[in-house]
């Protein structure tokens, strides 16, 4: 069996993969993938902001742990959700779906986390606070949303091994793309109010099922593919793990284009 990985190595891996000095960086990252590390997540995650510094930004989605999301199914939400835990955006867990890197860095000091139980942000670092302040309620990966302030911000996104689907940021081209009719959903959550746990409800671009009823493969993973496949970003391993570095702004624009091409004609059907 192979030593662990270490943080000297980690900070190896990911120089070698363009990460650098201020840069702001989303992560999406399994642990599985990268293999035995020293010390875990606190040392991968120590390593990742060795390289970036004091000037540069970690960010990740959460999410929110939400045993009652069933109720969006039903007709009769509100009642169903009497009675229930509210969801706090500083002691709710992170939607499992993350990963064990979120929930550690999500409880890691220092982190900052944006109060939407749908749409909640981790950051730490020189822009956190940018980040994850003032988020909107509505269409949270959409203008105004953590995910526009990282390409405003010049950001990149840094996959660790993460599976082929796992591209937060293409929600927001979702938002973007020029089609008629995209499917849109409402739900309802219980939040903590001025007065104790309230039902509030939620509209936002279908973030689960697609915008559109795409056949085959998630659409994420083969914009991901064609992207990839165009030679663009940069590839290499960080640890045990197949991993890019991807430049928001230019991911959104062929992503945008891509959607545009492809999901036209389903969305006029």
């Amino acid at each position: 069996m192979p030593p662990p990985h270490t943080r000297a190595t980690l900070v190896a891996d990911l120089q070698r993969l363009g990460v650098q000095a201020a840069d702001l960086v989303m992560v999406h990252a399994s642990l599985r993938a990268i293999g035995p590390v020293e010390g875990g997540a606190a040392t991968l995650l120590g390593a990742l902001e060795d390289v970036i510094g004091v000037d540069g930004t970690i960010m990740m989605v959460l999410g929110a742990l939400d045993d009652w999301d069933w109720v969006n199914q039903r007709q009769e939400r509100a009642e169903l959700l009497t009675g229930t835990p509210p969801f706090d955006p500083l002691t709710t867990p992170a939607d499992p779906e993350v990963g064990a890197l979120g929930e550690y860095f999500r409880t890691r000091p220092g982190t900052v986390v944006s109060n939407h139980p749908e749409g909640r942000f981790a950051a730490a670092g020189h822009l956190a606070d940018e980040l994850t302040t003032d988020v909107p309620w509505h269409d949270y990966y959409g203008p105004g949303s953590p995910l526009q302030r990282l390409v405003d911000r010049s950001g990149r996104v840094l996959r660790l091994g993460a599976d082929p689907d796992t591209v937060t940021l293409l929600h927001y081209a979702e938002y973007l793309v020029p089609l008629p009719d995209k499917r849109r959903v409402r739900r309802h959550r219980v939040v903590i109010g001025r007065h104790g746990p309230e039902i509030r409800v939620i509209e936002c671009l279908d973030d689960s099922d697609g915008i559109v009823d795409y056949p085959g493969e998630d659409y994420f993973k083969l914009i991901l593919e064609a992207y990839l496949g165009e030679s663009r970003g940069s590839r290499g391993s960080v640890g045990s793990a197949p991993s890019e570095l991807l430049e928001a702004a230019d991911l959104v624009d062929f992503a945008v284009r891509w959607m545009a091409g492809n999901l036209a004609n389903i969305a006029d059907d």
